[in-house]
């Protein structure tokens, strides 16, 4: 079980950093002593599996937000990269420029030629400010539009990967229709004649995920989040600070669980043990499951009767009571 110095620890993981030091050190031990401690290696790494399980049933919403923003965490691209062969990246709304927080083109799962398009965040601080961290501006709602109508006009499915921290909030996104271009986006997603599948890969905050979040599947993977504002956020419009996030996480109910019990996502896509973070591959192959087993379904469906279940699956959120005469 070969580990990369380079990776990141969160601060609930520094057990398992601990064990992966304990090794690292036995290992140079061995090599240079000549010494075989290949079972004492051995029980290290068994401790590690379980000391993974251990934390992976005790996560907090916050600290499954934190699993979410890891730094390691595969994105929109790796995924690409990893489910898809023959992928075409495609550029541009045709009308104001390429917005790099948003990727997407047609590539192939197994066979099967998709549109497929998300967030992108980046990996290092250049890239991180070229893709203004997954946060898109109008051009890029409007370039995954054009996509995605691309994609009808040639009769293929949606694959959309949401992971953004919400929608770039800038004046000079306000002032190119930022409200106007998420709202078109939910508009035409609800009617588009082929089938359309969302997988949360990792924060799904605002209208900035709703953007490309409409589908006649809507996926979570299990370490990831969904809602209205972030705990951050949530918690400095409450409390003046951010020092309560991790009360605001709770009380936000944004986990996958939660949404699952809610009625607002139809499915929880498991990761490796300990998170998508510890093995791209594994994720990646779990997630194209999901998306090839939800394409083969929809595909049986009429149309215009996807159309019908998309737009009624989105009309029954929301829960309300009306009161009686003699209560008001």
């Amino acid at each position: 079980m070969a580990e990369s110095s380079a990776r990141q620890y969160l601060d609930f993981e520094k057990p398992i950093k601990d064990l992966y030091d304990q090794i690292q050190q036995l290992t140079a031990t061995a090599e240079k002593n000549k010494v075989d401690l290949s079972s004492s290696i051995q029980q290290l790494e068994e401790k590690i599996l379980e000391k993974k399980e251990e934390i992976n049933k005790g996560l907090t919403p916050w600290q499954k937000v934190q699993l979410s923003r890891h730094p390691d965490r595969p994105y929109t691209l790796a995924y690409i990269e990893k489910i898809c062969t023959d992928f075409v990246e495609m550029h541009g709304d045709r009308n104001f420029k390429d917005d790099k927080a948003i990727v997407g083109g047609f590539g192939k799962i197994d066979g099967q030629t998709v549109m497929i398009l998300g967030q992108q965040k980046g990996t290092n601080t250049k890239t991180r400010q070229l893709r203004n961290f997954g946060m898109a501006n109008p051009e890029g709602y409007r370039k995954a539009l054009r996509l995605m109508k691309l994609a009808e006009k040639f009769n293929k499915p949606i694959v959309t990967l949401v992971d953004t921290p919400g929608a770039f909030p800038g004046i000079e996104a306000e002032e190119r229709g930022q409200g106007e271009a998420i709202a078109r986006n939910i508009y035409e997603m609800l009617r588009l004649k082929v089938p359309v599948v969302c997988v949360i890969i990792g924060e799904g905050a605002s209208g900035g995920a709703m953007g490309i979040g409409v589908g006649d599947k809507v996926y979570m993977m299990e370490n990831t989040w969904y809602t209205v504002i972030s705990p951050e956020s949530c918690s400095s419009i409450l409390w003046r600070s951010w020092d309560h996030k991790e009360k605001a996480a709770d009380e936000l109910k944004l986990t996958s669980d939660h949404m699952l019990k809610f009625g607002l996502v139809d499915g929880v896509i498991p990761e490796p043990l300990g998170g998508a973070h510890w093995d791209h591959d594994q994720a990646a192959e779990m997630l194209k499951d999901q998306v090839k087993k939800a394409i083969s379904e929809l595909k049986g469906i009429d149309p215009e009767k996807r159309i019908d279940d998309r737009i009624e699956k989105f009309a029954r959120m929301g829960r309300w009571e009306e009161a009686s005469a003699a209560q008001q």
